[in-house]
């Protein structure tokens, strides 16, 4: 019986189509390799951290609101999700822009975060809300500009002290241009008199200003001139002055009953937690939530997390905020590169320095200052911009070193097997 040979497989046809077969297969597997690479436990930790706050704060601002909701009890979760399905995916997208993209939009993105600021002082499109117009109000949906201001301000900042950073010795190249343009920044939220949020947009400006390595002696005029300016707005507006002196009144009763309810908001936050106890009352449970406490899913929401879930539950979100920081300042620490130092470093004031606000105005630690609590108050713009900064801090995590054992191997460090190991233990 004969046998048919099988026919050879045709080699390419030319060099050319071997050559351009074998970089595309390199490619794809460079591809892929870039897809599944290892990354740092910081942006494991960081972004864990952002998606476990987001998910607990849905649940609390749907414990907060479904007592007083008119139509449905789903109707504002329903928003604040809508805004979470955005946020996430973005915070990913960011995470894998590289270092020069966020150092190319440093300049355009100031520019139009303080135009879309401006919007506020358009008639009909400015919303004026508790005192304050730092709203917009497009086709239905409000937006808040400043709250994409703080990461613009951040990003411009590192942006400019990374590219003077032999120059910060003199103050001139300190004072200019960040402190003219940061007081326009700030001075386009004041204007609309939401003095919370420009305090937090000046403790981002001293940060980035800190992590950049200028000396202290520079680092005071900036600092002097920030809390002048914070002065100044408080005792030019009658509103702030009765909120800082209510908060000043040992007496809280009197200031309850006799100062137009100028403690109103912060004593029921503070028996909100009282209440809770160390377990809660429950989820879903809370008594101040039936319009005793106002702004219960939005500036206090941390009160209702302590009247619901107790001091284990206050003890989960402070942990949870620690974490991040933890995972923001390893970053700031291990990082070479001053731009990513900076930002890093303004951005993680920011989150954590408004959460620590936030849950002292709760606690009355600080007078009311109108500050939500990053990735659980009820907000769309702010939710999104939080998680919008992580993502920030996520492509930086992606630029520190991760160290594997083919690392290790390729340095010229041999692994040590375990019976090598206790072999050599032996023999000392």
């Amino acid at each position: 019986m004969t046998t048919t040979p099988s026919r050879p497989t045709p080699p390419p046809t030319n060099i050319a189509d071997e050559g351009q077969a074998a970089r595309g297969g390199f490619a794809a597997r460079v591809s892929l390799g870039r897809v599944f690479a290892p990354v740092p436990s910081e942006f494991l930790l960081l972004a864990s951290t952002a998606l476990i706050l987001t998910g607990f704060g849905l649940v609390m601002v749907l414990s907060a609101t479904m007592a007083t909701a008119n139509a449905s009890p789903f109707e504002t979760v329903i928003k604040q999700a809508v805004f979470a399905l955005l946020g996430i995916p973005l915070m990913f997208i960011a995470s894998r822009m590289p270092l020069r993209f966020w150092k190319r939009i440093a300049w355009p993105a100031l520019i139009g975060g303080v135009m879309l600021q401006m919007l506020v002082f358009v008639p009909g499109l400015g919303v004026h809300n508790d005192g304050n117009t730092n709203w917009i109000s497009i086709f239905g949906f409000q937006a808040q500009p400043s709250e994409f201001l703080k990461l613009a301000l951040a990003i411009w900042l590192g942006f400019v002290l990374y590219r003077k950073q032999t120059l910060l010795s003199k103050w001139q190249h300190v004072f200019i241009p960040v402190v003219p343009v940061g007081a326009l920044v700030i001075g386009t939220v004041m204007g609309g008199h939401d003095l919370g949020t420009a305090m937090i947009l000046m403790a981002i400006l001293l940060g980035c200003l800190f992590f950049s390595g200028v000396k202290l002696r520079l680092f005071v005029i900036p600092l002097i001139l920030v809390v002048g300016a914070a002065a100044v707005f408080a005792v030019t507006s009658p509103n702030r002055m009765a909120r800082i002196m209510s908060f000043l009144n040992v007496d809280s009763t009197d200031c309850y009953f006799a100062d137009a309810g100028s403690c109103y908001q912060p004593l029921h936050g503070v028996w909100a937690l009282a209440s809770g106890g160390v377990f809660g009352l429950g989820l879903g449970n809370s008594r101040e939530k039936y319009q005793w406490l106002p702004a219960a899913a939005n500036d206090y929401i941390f009160a209702i997390v302590g009247e619901e879930l107790g001091l284990i539950g206050c003890a989960v979100v402070l942990a949870l905020f620690a974490l991040y920081a933890v995972g923001a300042f390893h970053i700031v620490r291990k990082t070479n590169d001053p731009f990513v130092r900076i930002v890093a470093g303004g951005i993680t004031i920011w989150i954590v320095g408004q959460a620590l606000v936030n849950i002292g105005v709760v606690l009355r630690v600080f007078p009311v200052l109108g500050v939500p609590l990053p990735f659980m108050s009820q907000g769309g713009t702010s939710l999104v911009s939080g998680l919008l900064a992580s993502g920030v801090l996520l492509s930086f995590a992606r630029t520190l070193p991760v160290r594997t054992p083919a690392l290790d191997v390729a340095a010229g460090a041999r692994p040590v097997r375990p019976s090598a190991a206790r072999s050599a233990s032996g023999r000392r």
